[in-house]
C-alpha cells in the first residue's frame, strides 16, 4: 500500500479533527465535538510551535501531532509527541513508524535534541512500539498511570 506522509496545513484542520475524534472514541476517551476540534486545529496548525503530519493513501489514515517548546538544554526546541494515531485496519503496516520517523527528522531539522511522549502504563503494545524506536521510559511505573518516555535525538 502506498502511503504518503506530509505536513498538515490549516486547510487540513477538519481532517485532523476527525482523526483525533476517531482516536479518542476508539479508546473511550472524552473528545470535543468535531466543529470545536476543527476550530482548535485551525488555530493550532497556524502556529510555528505546532506540527501535524498526515499519513494518506486514498484518504487520511493517520497523524502525528507535536508541540515544541524552548529549552535551555539545547539550541533547538524540545518536542512533545502529543498524539500518534493510525486507523485500526491499517496498523502493523509501518505507517506509525513512518509518521514517527518523519516527526523525528523534522524535529532534528529544528535542532531539537529530545522528544517526549506519555504512554499509558497498561498499553504494552504502544510501549513496545516506542521502545523499538529508541524511546526509554524514565518513570518507575509503580504508582503511575502514565509513563514518561523520551528519546535523545
Amino acid at each position: 500500500m502506498k502511503v504518503r506522509i506530509r505536513v498538515a496545513t490549516v486547510q487540513d484542520a477538519s481532517v485532523v479533527a476527525a482523526l483525533l475524534s476517531d482516536f479518542n472514541t476508539e479508546f473511550g476517551a472524552p473528545v470535543p465535538d468535531l466543529p470545536t476540534l476543527t476550530r482548535r486545529f485551525a488555530t493550532l496548525l497556524a502556529r510555528a510551535d505546532v506540527l501535524v503530519l498526515l499519513a494518506e493513501n486514498e484518504a487520511a489514515c493517520g497523524f502525528a501531532y507535536l508541540t515544541f517548546r524552548p529549552t535551555p538544554y539545547s539550541d533547538g526546541p524540545l518536542a512533545q509527541l502529543e498524539e500518534l494515531y493510525v486507523r485500526p485496519d491499517l496498523r502493523s503496516g509501518g505507517i506509525g513508524s513512518r509518521l514517527l520517523q518523519k516527526a523525528i527528522a523534522l524535529t532534528r531539522e529544528r535542532q531539537g535534541e529530545e522528544m517526549h511522549i506519555n504512554v499509558d502504563e497498561v498499553d504494552e503494545d504502544t510501549r513496545r512500539f516506542y521502545e523499538r524506536h529508541g524511546f526509554v521510559n524514565i518513570e518507575p511505573g509503580e504508582d503511575y498511570r502514565m509513563l514518561f518516555y523520551l528519546r535523545e535525538l
